[in-house]
């Protein structure tokens, strides 16, 4: 049955598409997202959108004051404390929740210079002593984490060009010369050029699917005979605790389209 209200959470280019498929099947939403970034890249939609991070508390209260039927949880595959926070308010409330989690492409490439590990730490402790620069394609996040446990390596940092994020490069320690300020997606080409000019040691990514352009990032490592580190997805949580589980745009539109239908047979 089509839900009167449908909260969406996510900063991405695929939850804009997403709110996109539920724009077309005219279902009411309202999108929440936790960045400037975020916010830029819903700049296309028509509906209401929340910024800022939500609370778990402020979350129910948003949920139980604006009639939402429905949440979607289309985060991005890292945003693992957002992810429990949505089930920690719906849970409660007895509001379903739908997950969205973008394919993964990292079971395609198997290469020895492709190195999985699940965490910052671990990312860390692979780097060698004679492995002194460092390409971080980690986005801005983890930036504190990465220049405190490599103190001996040069870093240099890909992230997003706004001043906020800037300015977390500048507290973190890196200098000019350290900061690359570019907005994706970026090409096979692209990145190739990039690690040519950089000539890298290693480089640091995550595994954010094709819409996060992965493979175009692990690719030029292995032409380059450059080794990369791939900061693994946080583990799934049970499946079972969603209304429904979606690994793809048009799974959603399908089941988008499935509610106008049997809005109309009602």
């Amino acid at each position: 049955m089509k839900p009167e209200h449908v909260l969406v959470f996510g900063g991405t280019s695929d939850a804009v598409e997403i709110c996109q498929a539920l724009e077309a099947c005219d279902v009411r939403y309202t999108l929440s997202v936790a960045t400037p970034e975020g916010r830029h890249t819903a700049q296309c939609l028509n509906a209401p959108v929340i910024d800022g991070r939500l609370s778990e508390r402020a979350m129910k209260e948003w949920i139980t004051s604006h009639g939402v039927e429905m949440v979607i949880d289309a985060a991005h595959p890292y945003a693992q404390v957002l992810r429990q926070t949505i089930l920690d308010a719906c849970r409660p409330l007895e509001c379903p929740v739908i997950r969205y989690e973008r394919p993964s492409t990292i079971e395609s490439i198997d290469h020895p210079l492709i190195h999985r590990v699940s965490d910052v730490a671990q990312a860390c402790k692979k780097i060698r002593g004679d492995q002194k620069k460092v390409l971080l394609t980690t986005g801005s996040k983890d930036l504190r984490a990465f220049c405190c446990q490599l103190p001996d390596t040069t870093l240099y940092a890909r992230v997003l060009p706004t001043s906020g994020v800037i300015a977390e490069c500048e507290e973190a320690g890196l200098g000019i010369e350290n900061i690359i300020a570019m907005k994706g997606p970026f090409s096979q080409a692209m990145n190739h050029a990039l690690y040519q000019m950089l000539q890298p040691d290693v480089v640091i990514t995550k595994e954010s699917g094709q819409v996060g352009g992965f493979t175009e990032k692990v690719f030029p490592c292995i032409e380059l005979g450059i080794e990369c580190i791939v900061i693994e997805r946080p583990m799934k949580a049970q499946i079972n605790q969603y209304a429904d589980y979606l690994t793809n745009v048009e799974e959603c539109v399908a089941l988008f389209s499935h509610w106008k239908q049997q809005e109309y047979i009602l």
